[in-house]
């Protein structure tokens, strides 16, 4: 048995080829892509993926999009980002378990390595969990960024990693792209501070996803979260660890959180407002 791959794209020439490089030994390659305006869909179809295309709208409704409506030749899929490359390691974990017999857990978490400056930032951005190997049935996405799944059946953990090249295209392209993240978890935020924390994960859950969901889910509510968000990378994660580049990535993802809050800000002023 094998599996399928399912990678997302949107002017990804940059990218793609690496990406698919990287799970060529797959026989199943799926890049549903958004309309690219470069050479992303003749780059996938000259490396012998199959092209489906979709307008974006949201992560969460793209992907699910994807799981309903694409028919993938293996019963496992794995979701593949194009500035992410398949390591030998998790390759040959998920190639064992695709040829396992039995079905649970129906859906795996994974790691990355994520590279910036030429070196694996182990510390400021250490690998956490991203669910990417699943049965597509039995699983669904929420939230209209950083997707968190809803897995319908026991889930376990790889012991292999992705490698992330987050910067692949550059600074200047992170920033634009988190500056339209962070409007949409701004939007996220204000749903979290609002709602009922009933049916939410909890912060102690013996499940180390559940765990950082419910971090997420309560940072929403703390003050100074840019502080503490560089302070919790830098010193707490030890980033001063991976040098200048470990300090560079703590102050952006501080920035990022600046720009969530001023944008949370901005959509309660936005309310009152109507109300008033």
């Amino acid at each position: 048995m094998s599996l399928s791959i399912l990678i997302l794209t949107l002017n990804e020439e940059r990218n793609l080829a690496d990406c698919l490089q990287s799970v060529k030994w797959s026989d199943d390659i799926v890049v549903l892509d958004s309309f690219s305006s470069d050479r992303t869909v003749k780059i996938a179809e000259e490396m012998g993926a199959r092209v489906v295309q979709r307008r974006f709208d949201n992560w969460s409704a793209h992907q699910n999009w994807a799981l309903e409506h694409v028919s993938f030749k293996h019963s496992w899929v794995f979701y593949l980002d194009a500035d992410e490359r398949m390591t030998e390691d998790l390759k040959d974990e998920l190639l064992a378990i695709a040829d396992e017999a039995r079905r649970a857990p129906i859906a795996y978490y994974c790691g990355r390595q994520n590279m910036f400056m030429g070196r694996w930032i182990k510390h400021a951005m250490p690998p956490g969990l991203i669910m990417r190997f699943f049965h597509p049935p039995y699983v669904r996405f929420q939230r209209l960024v950083n997707p968190v799944p809803i897995i319908d059946g026991p889930h376990g953990y790889l012991t292999g990693m992705l490698t992330h090249y987050n910067f692949s295209k550059g600074i200047s392209e992170w920033i634009d792209k988190h500056n339209r993240y962070s409007q949409l978890e701004a939007q996220e935020g204000m749903k979290q501070v609002h709602q009922s924390s009933a049916g939410e994960p909890r912060l102690f859950d013996a499940d180390p996803a559940m765990r950082r969901r419910a971090l997420k889910n309560l940072s929403f509510r703390l003050p100074l979260r840019p502080l503490i968000k560089f302070l919790y990378f830098y010193v707490w994660q030890r980033g001063w660890l991976d040098g200048r580049a470990g300090l560079t990535y703590c102050v952006l993802q501080a920035f990022y959180e600046y720009m969530i809050v001023l944008k949370m800000r901005e959509l309660e002023r936005q309310q009152r407002g109507l109300l008033t």
